[in-house]
């Protein structure tokens, strides 16, 4: 079959439903969870803000448009490898370099959501990804790798979404051996359900937050406060994640999209 065949299949496919586009994004507002730094930093992502410019009046009689205030780095996003110092020197680690190609990739979903219903710090280990690759297959290279958790339930509450205490966040996430063996099998990004690729407790570890450190210093990318990983087969879904083309971006809300087939 040629590319232009498979094209057109994929495309009778969609128009019929039998390859289903699921979406794994967040809603975007001003009630949208943001990541919060440590006080000594005092450099927090600005609450969203979207502000009218005008709706069918004297500012503009028959179109309504608004405009919006908003961090690189809000609500479901995509992290681009000059957003971590280990990637800053890359040339193409900026959104508006990225390679197109690079957003839309083969996915898959390891589902860790009993483990963190149990336990909101369960850290994924290199061999907890072995475990579930002996059963689903190996990781392939250029593909995602997705931490499903359902988190995203959490989502609503912005104190429940970062479940934080005296002590520091408590969310799930990789550990450093995890990360490495997802590079080694030539992932090209981590994604999570939870406000950032990182687990609350990442500050601690060796080296210091892994999936920031370790993706970005290898020009791979990060998927964070993604939705609806229940919906997705283990294997055999395509994700789309495309970041705003912004100049020098460091990272975009998304609105990332999966083809499913329907089952």
């Amino acid at each position: 079959m040629s590319a232009a065949d498979t094209l057109g299949k994929l495309a009778e496919l969609l128009l019929s439903g039998d390859i289903e586009v699921v979406d794994l994004s967040a809603r975007l507002g001003p009630d949208t969870p943001l990541l919060k730094l440590p006080p000594e930093l005092a450099v927090d992502t600005p609450k969203i803000e979207i502000h009218t410019i005008s709706e069918y009046d004297d500012k503009g009689p028959f179109w309504a448009w608004k405009w919006l205030k908003l961090g690189e780095h809000s609500g479901t996003h995509f992290d681009a490898p000059h957003h971590w110092i280990t990637g800053r020197d890359y040339p193409d680690g900026y959104t508006d370099t990225v390679p197109v190609k690079n957003f839309v990739a083969p996915v898959n979903v390891i589902d860790c959501s009993k483990e963190v219903a149990e336990n909101a710090d369960f850290l994924l280990t290199a061999d907890g990804v072995r475990a579930w690759e002996a059963k689903h297959g190996p990781i392939g290279k250029g593909e995602w790798v997705l931490m499903r958790s359902d988190w995203d339930r959490r989502n609503r509450s912005e104190a429940e979404f970062l479940n934080a205490d005296e002590n520091g966040p408590h969310s799930p996430g990789p550990t450093v051996d995890c990360i490495e063996y997802i590079l080694e099998q030539g992932a090209i990004g981590w994604g999570t359900q939870c406000i950032g690729t990182d687990a609350g407790a990442a500050g601690g570890m060796e080296p210091p937050f892994p999936a920031h450190n370790l993706l970005h210093k290898a020009n791979r990318y990060g998927l964070a406060s993604l939705c609806n990983l229940d919906k997705l087969p283990p294997k055999g879904a395509i994700l789309i994640a495309a970041p705003l083309k912004i100049a020098e971006g460091t990272g975009s809300p998304v609105r990332a999209l999966a083809l499913v087939p329907r089952a």
